[in-house]
């Protein structure tokens, strides 16, 4: 009875495969486009809903100046706590350099209306020339929430 010898030199794979970094490249693509969105507003706000909103492009920028009033009262200017009293100070020195004065204002539908209307006359006082009121667009076949 004769043994046969298998050489393994001869038969080397010198192929990639490429299928398993393929798959895994796509998840990471679908879980970034997934997040990107979600990094952009830092204090999460439930924006109340008008039919006659207006598109504010520059509001999506990276230096534009965001103040967000939440629905327990909690004042941020960008990611940052800040308390209502040092906000004109602390909204005026991010615009200093600026030319463009303009705030854009994220308010809980939810949130205490005199709440909003502190970090409104703040914002005033620190020399704001244009107040962004941020909403999100109803549409015109969507039913009003009450």
């Amino acid at each position: 009875m004769s043994m046969n010898k298998r050489e393994e030199g001869k038969k080397v794979n010198s192929n990639i495969n490429v299928t398993p970094m393929v798959d895994v490249m796509l998840v990471l693509l679908i879980i970034f486009m997934v997040i990107t969105p979600m990094l952009n507003n830092k204090v999460n706000v439930d924006l109340p809903v008008a039919t006659a909103a207006k598109t504010m492009e520059n509001a999506n920028k990276e230096d534009a100046v965001t103040v967000a009033v939440t629905r327990d009262g909690r004042v941020y200017l960008g990611g940052d706590l800040v308390a209502v009293d040092d906000l004109g100070s602390k909204v005026s020195a991010k615009l200093e350099n600026k030319l463009d004065k303009q705030v854009y204002l994220r308010a809980d539908v939810r949130a205490n209306y005199g709440k909003v209307m502190d970090a409104v006359d703040q914002i005033r006082a620190a020399g704001v020339s244009q107040l962004g009121l941020l909403t999100e667009k109803r549409e015109m076949d969507e039913p009003v929430k009450k």
